[in-house]
């Protein structure tokens, strides 16, 4: 899961990576159905790889025809037009995108890709067995959309390092918006949390992870508290506590979001299965704040939310553009 406990413009991404024209889940769900009527037909449209020959070179990194011919069969895929001018302008989108992620050292790491693909795989009812056999047969290829999730996930992070604190609004705009709002200042819930991961080896997931569950259920009853937290996992074999601090109700993470709300006046919330384990949260403290730093918090992520409904975020397209300007691009 993307770590609750980083900062504002970590914590905006969630909205960032399921929005825009290449939403990943709109990509899976499109996966989905072509996984469906392969797997009721019994048969797959397996995109012929084109010889290898280089197609265009971007700041000296070669996208190849096979590249091309990959894009274009995840087009296919997704029931998108363009065809080869249209995977060529992605892949060296893609290719400017991920040197600049690299540079500010912005990537998300290959187990969270890994996560999000078994994550997306479920989703849509599917082992990443069973993912991974579509985008085989389609002509995709598994490293080719691995490839394409860790660009969207990691993408709007470099946005946020780059445009995030622009995007703070100043004393006189937070007036100005209360001021909209018949002067008063929005009324949030504040909350303290803490995070309680019953631990799954990679090796031994599938085997335990129902056990596990069963283990993490039964202890939220038993949970003493925050203050005693560490005390009381102690007594389970590789339980860990972090403490993630104050988080706002704008704030948390779509996945966790249900749970919390849901919890009410209970200390705890319901269990998730993760990459790292089966998680709980602790509620260690809960009261509504109406203070300048909720304000704000609460008017940027209402301007996020009308950013996703109307499109990509607009300082992602003019960063684009200016690393395309910057781009030495060579058409073979």
């Amino acid at each position: 899961m993307w770590q609750l406990a980083a900062g504002n413009g970590r914590q905006n991404e969630q909205g960032m990576i399921m929005g825009g024209k290449n939403s990943i889940v709109r990509v899976l769900s499109a996966i989905a159905l072509a996984g469906a009527l392969s797997l009721a037909t019994g048969t797959a449209t397996t995109a012929t790889a084109a010889a290898s020959s280089v197609e265009v070179v971007v700041n000296g990194t070669v996208i190849t025809s096979g590249d091309v011919a990959k894009r274009v069969a995840f087009l296919r895929l997704q029931r998108q037009s363009g065809g080869a001018a249209e995977a060529k302008q992605q892949l060296v989108d893609e290719v400017l995108k991920r040197a600049e992620i690299a540079r500010v050292q912005q990537s998300v790491s290959t187990d969270e890709v890994d996560a999000a693909f078994a994550r997306f795989a479920s989703g849509n009812k599917l082992s990443p067995e069973q993912l991974g056999k579509i985008l085989e047969q389609a002509g995709v290829g598994i490293d080719h959309f691995k490839q394409y999730i860790a660009v969207q996930m990691s993408w709007p992070r470099v946005v946020n390092f780059r445009y995030g604190n622009a995007s703070r609004l100043s004393g006189g705009d937070l007036v100005k918006r209360m001021m909209q709002g018949g002067g008063n200042k929005p009324v949030t819930t504040e909350y303290f949390l803490q995070q309680v991961i019953f631990v799954i080896p990679e090796s031994k997931r599938g085997a335990i992870t129902a056990k596990r569950q069963a283990e993490a259920n039964a202890s939220r009853s038993k949970f003493p508290g925050c203050d005693t937290s560490k005390a009381f996992a102690a007594n389970y074999r590789d339980v860990s506590i972090r403490s993630l601090g104050r988080i706002l109700a704008q704030q948390l993470p779509e996945d966790w979001k249900p749970l919390v709300e849901k919890a009410g006046d209970s200390m705890t919330t319901g269990t998730r299965v993760t990459e790292k384990g089966v998680e709980y949260l602790a509620i260690c403290k809960k009261r509504q704040v109406n203070d300048d730093a909720a304000a704000e918090i609460v008017f940027r992520a209402e301007d996020l939310g009308k950013k996703k409904s109307g499109g990509e975020d607009p300082n992602s397209a003019k960063y684009l553009e200016e690393l395309r300007s910057k781009a030495q691009i060579v058409n073979k």
